[in-house]
């Protein structure tokens, strides 16, 4: 018996990616976001993988996970979307990686440090066309841009911005911003300054807006099978991480029996209570209490009372067969029924990102074949 842990099949994501860049419009590339351990998938694992499958950029939000990517794959592109700071600009320069220009100000620090020491840092701007957090404000970004592009130590080759809302249906916002984005662009053309690489589509806008490819698609959510889902779906990807445990314990209990702390839980018949090997230090929120499902035996049951710092319990009814040491499925399939991370977010009133980046427990990694799982819509 052991406690939680996340079972990944990397055979899927192998799948996710062909999929993915056999969509993508001649030109583009596919940027793979892995930022916060690849959204509690293991960064190493995953793009290890994704590198054999043939992608070249990453993307990641700090310094330290670009370091930790290019000691492992030094021959991979990694794209820092974070704010980089000075002390930082050696070890960029020396590892290829490129950074993200947020302002005027950091840009010309940035510069200078790269003078001093007679390099030339490769960066790409941002610019902030509605998102509202970072990047230059378009109305006035090509004129910083080109008093940039004259600094010694600074070579701008790319162009990006972030849409704040390319879920769907409504895309009217990301194109609004697309346009802005477009202005910059040409803004800049107009002052002598080109880009090698436009990116600014997301998952969102990589499914709804396959126009604006350019030559980078930084994608995320979707590789990990949490994709928007609707009539413009240019694939669709599944998941590849499931989450356990097991059984510690199950009693039969009379009507009338209170469960957990606060007794927030009554039975109103006799039962089994399943007490399962897991709580919200290995990342399943207290929120889920008297709301999630978990399964067990092939079926859904029902969360009862508070989730536990370790321990969480199950109605699993006056006939069930289940005993200590059988498998819990938190997120995953079993037998004929899943729950997937959409559905408890559902649950606990979040997205699918804070579920699977909150996991905290052990990994376990397969390259087995891809399957037929599903997510539900």
């Amino acid at each position: 018996m052991e406690n939680a842990f996340a079972e990944l099949n990397l055979g899927v994501l192998a799948d996710n990616l062909r999929l993915m860049r056999t969509a993508l419009c001649t030109g583009s590339e596919l940027v793979f976001v892995v930022k916060a351990d690849a959204y509690g998938h293991g960064m190493l694992p995953v793009c290890r993988l994704a590198a054999a499958e043939g992608v070249r950029w990453f993307a990641v939000a700090h310094i330290d996970e670009a370091i930790t990517l290019t000691d492992n794959l030094p021959d991979v592109r990694v794209m820092i979307l974070g704010a980089l700071q000075v002390d930082a600009v050696r070890e960029v320069i020396q590892r290829r990686i490129i950074p993200l220009i947020l302002h005027e100000e950091q840009g010309v620090a940035l510069a200078a440090e790269a003078a001093s020491m007679n390099k030339v840092l490769r960066c790409h701007v941002k610019i902030d066309t509605g998102m509202g957090r970072l990047g230059f404000v378009w109305n006035t970004a090509a004129g910083a841009i080109t008093r940039l592009a004259r600094l010694k130590g600074l070579e701008v080759v790319g162009v990006c911005s972030h849409l704040a809302s390319a879920e769907g249906p409504d895309i009217v916002y990301a194109q609004v911003q697309v346009a802005r984005l477009h202005g910059v662009i040409e803004k800049c053309r107009e002052l002598g300054i080109t880009f090698q690489m436009r990116h600014v589509s997301n998952s969102g806008g990589f499914h709804c807006l396959p126009e604006c490819d350019y030559e980078g698609v930084r994608c995320g959510i979707e590789l990990y099978g949490y994709g928007p889902r609707g009539i413009n779906t240019r694939v669709v990807a599944r998941p590849f991480l499931q989450w356990k445990s097991s059984i510690v314990q199950v009693r039969k209990v009379p009507a009338g029996f209170t469960v957990g702390y606060g007794s927030t839980h009554t039975t109103t018949r006799e039962t089994n209570l399943a007490t399962m090997d897991f709580g919200y230090a290995d990342g399943y929120s207290r929120l889920l209490g008297n709301k999630a499902q978990v399964l067990i035996g092939g079926r859904r049951v029902p969360v009862v009372g508070r989730v536990s710092m370790n321990l969480t319990t199950a109605d699993v009814g006056p006939e069930t067969t289940a005993r200590a040491g059988d498998e819990v499925v938190l997120l995953g399939t079993q037998g004929g029924e899943s729950i997937w991370a959409d559905e408890i977010a559902r649950w606990c009133g979040t997205i699918p990102y804070e579920v699977l980046t909150g996991i905290r427990t052990k990994a376990r990694y397969t390259v087995g074949p891809a399957g037929s799982r599903v997510r539900a819509n």
